[in-house]
């Protein structure tokens, strides 16, 4: 029979929780996903930070060197944030010389976002900063463990947002 908290406190042992919801907040698996999300974002940040980037600075800074020059409203959808925060990040990349608006030949109304020489050479370091960290949080799990846990994650993610019926 599975024991509970104050089965195992009575009886003097600290061992986990038979189940997850006998567990504190801080213990369940959501509790445990986001803060280890956020331990993940503050060591890119950290890892960033000599270069005066963050992570979000280094994502846009990234995708428009790989996909650009592309328009700003496909970033943000891309980095799912918003067009807003988008334009801030596009503004701060752009007073440090890393990325330039140009005129969309196609659309008057649209600005194209393009990376400059120094911002190409600055996504190269990201990558090396990216491929360093990477391998540092993989140690010691598996190919096989790192594709069951994307694979749960994205279920987590389809249960949040589950796909719409197709009208008929």
């Amino acid at each position: 029979m599975a024991t509970t908290n104050a089965t195992s406190r009575a009886a003097g042992r600290t061992d986990r929780p038979a189940h997850e919801l006998d567990a504190p907040p801080w213990l369940r698996v959501e509790s445990t996903l986001m803060a280890t999300a956020n331990a993940i974002r503050a060591a890119y940040d950290e890892r960033l930070a000599p270069l005066g980037l963050t992570l979000s600075l280094a994502s846009l800074l990234s995708y428009i060197a790989e996909f650009g020059p592309i328009n700003q409203t496909r970033a943000a959808e891309h980095l799912d944030q918003g067009r807003a925060v988008t334009g801030t990040q596009v503004d701060r990349l752009e007073s440090l010389g890393y990325v330039e608006r140009r005129p969309d030949p196609d659309d008057r109304r649209v600005w194209l976002l393009a990376i400059t020489d120094s911002g190409a050479e600055l996504s190269a370091s990201i990558a090396k900063i990216d491929e360093v960290l990477r391998a540092e949080l993989r140690t010691g799990i598996s190919r096989a463990e790192r594709q069951a846990l994307a694979a749960v994650l994205v279920r987590l993610q389809q249960n949040l947002h589950p796909p719409t019926p197709s009208a008929s």
